[in-house]
């Protein structure tokens, strides 16, 4: 991992960000703490899931850096459990690159991922990204309706039928992208584009798992779909109400 970073990449978003990172190497988090602590980052540590998760609950991080070959409780199982109880972003930092790999931290509820070996300045983006998606609005933003789903933007909040849903941060993004054109199709490449501006990763079979993710959580039928149409070829849309 490249460890030269030039002097003037800081990013300060107006307070200090905990970071959470989980690895079991204790190199890999001595470097990171001092990177990341000379980046005005708060850092905290944990060797494996499990004492992430105590770390977690007592701290409360803003972001969490999370390997996924760990003993103990590998990454996997840490995103299942955390997504249990709380939405704070995950970025995976992992040597596995395969696809499926990916796609099934994706489908657990990771943010975003990075493989080693990997630039600390691309880390440094990376995290920017998540950290902008996942922080609060700062001005109360109008809300979306459609239908019986209300995606509130200033509350970062989703509605069904006035029960409440709960979306990872790239889940709660792709709905409001959907919902804002309603009717109208979103093409697939401009939904890819979109995220990566915003530092995401992934292909397209990547981003079919996310919305696979939202139909689920909105009780959508995949066969005849009520909220999201997919247009072969084409992208996806937010159905309007009838």
């Amino acid at each position: 991992m490249e460890q030269k970073l030039q002097v003037g990449i800081g990013y300060n978003i107006g307070m200090t960000r905990k970071i959470l990172v989980v690895d079991d190497t204790r190199n890999v988090q001595v470097m990171l703490s001092d990177f990341l602590g000379g980046q005005d980052y708060e850092v905290l540590t944990a060797s494996d899931g499990r004492e992430a998760l105590d770390v977690t609950r007592a701290a409360n991080p803003d972001l969490i850096l999370l390997d996924i070959m760990m003993p103990t409780m590998d990454g996997y199982q840490f995103i299942s459990r955390l997504r249990q109880e709380s939405s704070i972003p995950v970025i995976m930092i992992t040597a596995k690159q395969a696809e499926a790999d990916i796609i099934r931290g994706f489908d657990l509820g990771a943010d975003d991922y990075i493989t080693k070996p990997f630039r600390l300045r691309e880390l440094l983006v990376r995290m920017r990204a998540v950290l902008r998606r996942a922080a609060p609005k700062e001005e109360s933003e109008p809300s979306l309706t459609v239908g019986d789903i209300t995606l509130d933007r200033g509350k970062h909040e989703l509605r069904k039928g006035g029960q409440p849903i709960e979306l990872t941060p790239l889940e709660f993004q792709l709905l409001e992208m959907l919902m804002h054109s309603a009717g109208k199709v979103v093409r697939r490449a401009g939904l890819c584009m979109r995220l990566m501006e915003n530092g995401y990763s992934g292909s397209e079979s990547t981003l079919k798992i996310h919305i696979r993710n939202l139909r689920m959580k909105l009780g959508d039928d995949l066969n005849q779909p009520k909220y999201i149409e997919t247009v072969f070829g084409i992208g996806y849309r937010f159905m309007e109400a009838e």
